[in-house]
């Protein structure tokens, strides 16, 4: 594992003026002096997407873990990180390594720089209306970025106490000196500049601009983005409105993925196979890809914390409310650790010959899954249950082996079956995000429907001497402000 320099809030990548960062790369690698039109500018934002993974911490947090009792990993950085995630200790040893929260911290910090930069360049432009789609990814990209962080390191909206609750920096500037004093201001300040900058982006948008879209903010992904904003406001209306611009809803069954049909036939490993499938641009379900820097494919599979075989059985058994079994396949990268093989991993060396390197991993940041739940989502909570039926049953038809719409489709008396209870509404919610988290398993997302819903996590050490519970007022569920960042003057959570 190779240790990346610690950067503050404002990369040196991104200062080229600056003739210590100029020695220290000894190459120009933005070509600010020639930022002198679109395509180049279009080169910069090229870094405007988070190359940190979240989904390992996020993942760990999780109930989608637990104590295996085998650890397979040789590298002691790793085995503290994931156990300090597990008992939801403040990660201090990890600093900005791959997959930590300090390097997600930085990462989306990076990432916002690039757009700061960006933008700059756009308004001292003599020719700003050729810049309209670098412009509006920019502006996508930046809220992108502040979105995340203020989800990881802030508490989560909440409209009675988000103007109370202290935010993360919404940096909107390029910097001019490496360590700059900031101020946290409030969630709802963070919020409102994101919708800002997300409603003033998208129109902008041009996927014409992109050699390939699915790696930039594409309007498919930016609507994605707008529908999930609003699931968090919990402004029900718009997530209906963007959602469906997201994704038409007469097309879901041909872009959701094809787990019962193509998926299922896919070799585990190996050229063509499932994992290497599953985050690709050539899949219609993948609307916004990103490289990561990350070794979430080993410590997933090979951490002590991760996926039991009993967790797993959840994913590959029995779907627990209309009936059938889930097609999910399962296999094992080490003893103990099963694994979906929706994870890659490509190794770079850092020299040729050399064995050490990089793990580089691409995510899927949003997903025609994804659109689907937050529209039955919010379909439930504006009185249309059918409408949001008929969505999960477009799903389950892509997700049950042998699927058969006379047997295994979804309906009211089947959920009130499952989770007895005279309000269709909520036995519909708790069947949504039961299956939001096994579609998502591995990929971190079911830490952000533990915040929105005060869900309680226990995690316990497999031989019962250690157990710790996430309860709604844990103040973990916020991460740590990173160390690093305090030099910047940024207060810590309390703890």
């Amino acid at each position: 594992m190779r240790r990346p320099v610690i950067i503050y809030i404002m990369s040196c990548v991104l200062l080229v003026s600056t003739s210590a960062c100029n020695k220290f790369l000894d190459k120009e690698p933005d070509n600010r002096a020639q930022l002198n039109s679109p395509q180049k500018v279009s080169q910069i934002l090229a870094s405007a997407y988070p190359k940190a993974n979240y989904q390992e911490m996020a993942e760990v947090s999780s109930d989608n873990v637990g104590d295996i009792g085998i650890n397979a990993l040789d590298v002691p950085d790793w085995v503290v990180l994931l156990a300090d995630l597990y008992f939801y200790r403040d990660a201090k040893g990890s600093g900005t390594n791959e997959d930590t929260p300090e390097g997600y911290w930085f990462g989306c910090y990076k990432a916002i720089a690039a757009t700061n930069l960006a933008l700059k360049t756009i308004g001292e432009a003599s020719n700003p209306k050729d810049y309209t789609a670098q412009r509006g990814e920019a502006l996508v990209a930046r809220a992108y970025s502040h979105f995340m962080l203020v989800n990881f390191f802030a508490k989560f909206y909440n409209s009675a106490s988000s103007a109370s609750d202290p935010g993360i920096p919404y940096v909107t500037e390029p910097e001019t000196v490496s360590i700059k004093q900031y101020e946290r201001k409030t969630v709802s300040y963070v919020y409102d500049m994101i919708e800002k900058d997300l409603l003033e982006g998208l129109p902008l948008l041009n996927d014409n601009a992109y050699s390939v879209p699915k790696y930039h903010f594409n309007k498919a992904a930016a609507n994605a983005f707008a529908a999930r904003f609003y699931l968090y406001k919990k402004d029900y209306a718009k997530v209906i409105s963007y959602a469906q611009a997201a994704v038409n809803e007469n097309s879901f069954a041909n872009n959701l993925r094809p787990w019962n049909t193509l998926y299922i036939t896919l070799p585990l490993n190996g050229n063509g196979s499932l994992q290497k499938t599953y985050s690709s641009s050539t899949q219609n379900a993948n609307l916004l890809l990103v490289e990561t820097n990350s070794w979430w494919w080993l410590t997933s599979g090979q951490g002590r914390y991760g996926s039991t075989p009993g967790i797993m059985n959840t994913v590959t058994g029995a779907e627990p409310v209309s009936g059938g079994d889930w097609v999910y396949p399962s296999s094992y990268i080490a003893n103990g650790h099963p694994h979906v093989p929706k994870l890659d991993l490509f190794f770079v060396e850092t020299s040729i010959g050399s064995g050490n390197g990089d793990g580089w991993q691409m995510i899927p940041l949003f997903t025609v899954e994804e659109v689907l739940f937050n529209l039955a989502e919010a379909y439930t909570y504006v009185g249309q249950t059918e409408k949001a039926i008929n969505l999960l049953n477009v799903y389950l038809s892509t997700r049950i082996t042998q699927y058969n719409p006379a047997t295994h489709s979804l309906d009211a008396n089947k959920i009130k079956t499952r989770y007895p209870t005279a309000d269709l509404a909520q036995g519909l919610i708790t069947t949504l995000l039961a299956y939001r988290k096994v579609e998502f398993i591995h990929e971190g997302m079911r830490w952000f429907d533990i915040l929105r819903y005060n869900i309680e996590v226990t995690h316990k050490s497999i031989d019962g001497t250690q157990t710790v519970t996430l309860t709604k007022d844990n103040p973990h569920r916020v991460f740590q402000i990173p160390p690093t960042a305090q030099l910047s003057g940024i207060p810590l959570n309390p703890r």
